[in-house]
């Protein structure tokens, strides 16, 4: 798993954790499923392929976080904040190798961007149009 996609899965963990006090059919309403709407709304203004994509990865992250809480011994968040704090230090020190500050710090928006932008580099090497 790259840096920014283990970022983008600990923060998706950390907004599952938080549940809210209603469901949706048999699902418990968390606060991730809100903000990932928001997420794919951005996603969707920048590209409907990469949207797509991004769809898949966010499901993907959603049901590895409803696996780890129901599976796991550990709790979700515990396991998120883990996976976060290593994930920066990650990104820091290979930032600190390139001689570059991450964008993050200019501009929130990059915390969204990255996964979108690794992504992209997936769809151009498998010939899908962005």
């Amino acid at each position: 798993m790259d840096l920014c996609t283990s970022y983008f899965f600990s923060l998706v963990g950390l907004l599952y954790s938080i549940k809210l006090p209603f469901y949706f059919y048999s699902f418990h309403v968390n606060i991730a499923s809100i903000v990932l709407i928001f997420a794919f709304a951005f996603y969707f203004k920048l590209s409907i392929s990469l949207s797509i994509g991004m769809l898949f990865f966010t499901l993907v992250c959603l049901y590895l976080c409803q696996f780890i809480e129901t599976n796991s011994t550990f709790e979700l968040w515990k396991i998120s904040i883990l996976t976060f704090i290593l994930a920066w230090i990650g990104q820091f020190y290979g930032h600190k190798i390139e001689g570059k500050k991450p964008s993050f710090l200019k501009d929130l928006q990059f915390l969204l961007i990255d996964p979108a932008w690794l992504l992209s580099f997936i769809y151009k090497k498998i010939n899908i149009p962005l």
